[in-house]
């Protein structure tokens, strides 16, 4: 289910790259024109407020420092960039004009283009169980969470990943690397549970674009759409309601269920629930940690299971840490409870058999030559 178009991730440097700059001000151009006239970098002041510096592979650090350096305050973020092989620009080239603070962000983070290109990502799973029989071995469902190795194997924590991946243009790529990883590691895992998937809307430019190959690779591997539970991260981030509504929209029609994450923090609030109308929520775990002897938080906690029971949303307190949390939780008539109490995030062997195994690659292989095809998956077909 991979998809070419959208995880590959066009190069921004070369052997010899050429910086085609547009600063926000006339002085800001003939600032860097001035100071990046020296040994090893090419400058050349062009038409307007633009110039072109060009520098071989070894000095693309030592010219993103300058620019650093010599462009002050918000000039650095409403600098324009456009890198090309040496060559001027064409239309094609055009699409990878970005802010120059990102693009230095960009740069920074190659490792993460990196570990995509040679895959050095998986997805862990954590259980979420029944809150009146919680049993990890076999739980309601186990949430799939994206785990990715820096060029030493080393674990990166993934809010540092998607943070980074934020402020680099990469988390549209991240993000639907990451709903592969899940969908493809509980295949192999002959998962018997429901399964949460986290996503970001930030992420997601048109539902039925975006969301049709990881859509059609459930039903490819043989998954139920009623199964799957979409669950929304970052949502403070989705400042577009419509947009919203149209990504839930897809994912219902398509028969896959939703999740609101972190119900009770201090961006998602009781609206969310009338706007949304999700059918699962997450309590933050903020408010789950210490509840059992805190009475600020159990009358918090009450209140957002009682509501959420009334519009007929089903509730999973996140965090649980203590079997004196899970209690009062339960008492507190929560439905489903998810924590290191039942369980850590950990990899799940593969169960999938050789030959399912070798199908679960062949659907792989079909996705990656049929997803140019804006008709491959209509929501609800």
């Amino acid at each position: 289910m991979k998809c070419l178009e959208c995880e590959h991730i066009e190069p921004i440097t070369f052997d010899r790259t050429a910086f085609w700059i547009y600063p926000p001000t006339s002085e800001a151009t003939s600032d860097l024109v001035a100071r990046l006239t020296v040994p090893g970098f090419d400058t050349r002041k062009l038409d307007g407020n633009a110039l072109v510096v060009t520098v071989n592979r070894d000095r693309i650090a030592d010219v993103l420092s300058h620019f650093e350096a010599i462009l002050k305050g918000p000039e650095l973020s409403h600098a324009k960039v456009l890198t090309t092989a040496g060559q001027e620009p064409r239309s094609e080239d055009i699409g990878r004009t970005m802010q120059l603070d990102t693009f230095i962000n960009r740069y920074q983070s190659g490792w993460i283009v990196e570990s995509i290109e040679k895959d050095r990502f998986e997805t862990w799973f954590q259980p979420i169980v029944d809150a009146k029989a919680p049993n990890p071995d076999r739980p309601f469902a186990r949430e799939g969470l994206f785990r990715m190795s820096d060029a030493q194997g080393n674990i990166v924590p993934p809010g540092k990943v998607f943070g980074i991946a934020g402020t680099s243009e990469l988390l549209f790529t991240l993000d639907l690397v990451a709903r592969r990883s899940a969908v493809e590691s509980a295949a192999r895992a002959k998962i018997d549970s429901k399964i949460f998937i986290n996503f970001n809307p930030s992420s997601i430019y048109d539902p039925a674009y975006c969301l049709r190959t990881t859509a059609a690779a459930i039903r490819e591997l043989g998954m139920q759409p009623a199964d799957i539970v979409f669950e929304l991260t970052e949502t403070h981030r989705a400042r577009d309601a419509e947009h919203l509504k149209g990504i839930l929209s897809f994912y219902r029609n398509a028969g896959f269920g939703v999740a609101l994450d972190d119900i009770g923090s201090g961006w998602s609030g009781l609206n969310m629930l009338h706007e949304y109308k999700p059918d699962y929520v997450k309590i933050d775990m903020d408010l789950v940690r210490g509840v059992d002897t805190d009475s600020f938080k159990q009358t918090i906690v009450g209140h957002l299971i009682s509501i959420a029971r009334e519009l007929g949303i089903v509730t999973i307190g996140e965090g649980v840490e203590t079997q004196a949390e899970g209690a009062w939780m339960t008492g507190a008539g929560v439905d489903y409870l998810q924590g290191y109490l039942y369980g850590k995030p950990a990899p799940l062997a593969p169960r999938a058999s050789v030959s399912e195994q070798a199908q679960i690659q062949k659907a792989t292989e079909r996705f990656t030559a049929r997803v140019g095809d804006p008709t491959l998956v209509e929501a609800g077909d």
